[in-house]
């Protein structure tokens, strides 16, 4: 019997990970049912990580937080064990912005150290709480250095009146003193990880504010703010652990949440597609594996860089096993993806070349493709 792992990222704006991993598994079996599809999503460390490991078949746990500019999200993180996995983008991410306004100066990661404060705390039916956290940072909404997520963990952040500075990265520039006193113990005491595909400093040209602040809505002036802020965060940092570590490749990750988390809470950056790989244990399910189909909504430039369909195809081929690309778009020709151990790449706008009609009839364009799949390359055996 023919094994194939589907293992896709999401298709940004038209289906989840898990949904586009189903159709192509229906179309398949549509062709011939006795084929054995396991479906496996994942993500680069980006919306989509907790439903991965869910997918995994770790546990979800549902949490109410704030939101990047206060108002109430349903969220959850994924628990095995002694691990938690948390999402930045489903906690406190640029697409929950009320409205989709950006409030590039007060949008904040509080509500992400809530998260994680219910995971340490609290446990999925466990005595205890997470001992391990795993954070992906993709799609932020804020440049608050990770300020933010401390302050919900019991970090204090105060003026030189002795009053709490107000969330956001903008006020930072009036904070003058950070006490680390309050600090919950199990934060003290957890591992932290970090799924980070930057590796920006904190300030500078390069750093949190200037290259990823206009993307969160930030103007010239507000540009000039937050790097105020983020300078003067860095220092009571300092003053506060006695060391600097503003300068350490990634720090600038999601507007400077890991600066925070590797200043503060000692934690440690990893690629974001090999952390979520380890997270649902890929390596088991690629070892059984005769092919693997994998994708993402557009296969471009940036996919050849830490995106999750190449190191899916890169963990593939240290197994031995040929992979199979379906993107709702692609710009890279097979010879430039054959190196990643991939034999073929199909693109639904191939087969539909409105965008907009692509998009909202994803699912039926990729059953479509799975019949494809199954008849020319599981059936004939061709690559």
């Amino acid at each position: 019997m023919t094994r194939i792992l589907l293992s896709p990222d999401k298709f940004k704006g038209s289906l989840s990970a898990a949904e586009v991993a189903r159709a192509l598994a229906s179309g398949m079996l549509s062709v011939d049912s006795s084929l054995e599809t396991v479906c496996l999503p994942v993500a680069d460390g980006g919306d989509g990580t907790v439903d991965a490991a869910v997918a995994a078949g770790w546990d979800r746990v549902p949490v109410t937080c704030t939101g990047p500019t206060g108002e109430p999200v349903d969220t959850s993180y994924a628990r095995r064990g002694d691990t938690a996995v948390v999402e930045l983008a489903s906690a406190v991410g640029l697409e929950l912005l009320p409205g989709g306004t950006p409030d590039a100066l007060g949008a904040n990661t509080f509500g992400l150290g809530t998260v994680i404060a219910h995971a340490l705390e609290a446990g999925a039916g466990s005595v205890s709480g997470a001992r391990r956290i795993v954070v992906g940072l993709g799609g932020s909404a804020s440049t608050d250095g990770g300020a933010g997520m401390l302050t919900a963990l019991g970090a204090r952040i105060l003026d030189a009146d002795g009053n709490d500075v107000p969330l956001g990265g903008g006020a930072l520039r009036g904070a003058v003193q950070l006490d680390l006193s309050g600090v919950l113990p199990s934060a003290r005491n957890a591992m932290f990880e970090l799924a980070c595909d930057v590796d920006n400093p904190l300030l500078g040209v390069t750093g949190a504010a200037a290259v990823y602040g206009p993307q969160k809505g930030a103007g010239p002036q507000e540009l000039l703010y937050l790097e105020h802020g983020m300078r003067q965060w860095a220092h009571l940092v300092r003053n506060a652990i006695g060391r600097d570590v503003s300068g350490i490749a990634g720090t600038g990750a999601a507007g400077g949440t890991a600066f925070g988390a590797i200043a503060v809470l000692g934690a440690v950056a990893k690629p974001g597609i090999e952390t979520v790989l380890e997270l649902i244990d890929f390596g088991s399910a690629v070892a059984s594996a005769d092919v693997v189909v994998t994708g993402e909504g557009s296969l471009d430039e940036q996919s050849l860089h830490g995106k999750a369909p190449i190191g899916v195809a890169q963990a593939a081929l240290a197994a031995g096993v040929p992979v199979i690309t379906v993107a709702g778009r692609s710009v890279i020709g097979i010879d430039r993806l054959r190196p990643y151990g991939i034999t073929a790449s199909y693109a639904l706008s191939d087969v539909e070349p409105d965008p907009r009609i692509s998009m909202r009839d994803a699912a039926r364009l990729l059953h479509e493709v799975g019949r494809t799949l199954a008849t020319t390359h599981i059936l004939e055996g061709t690559s």
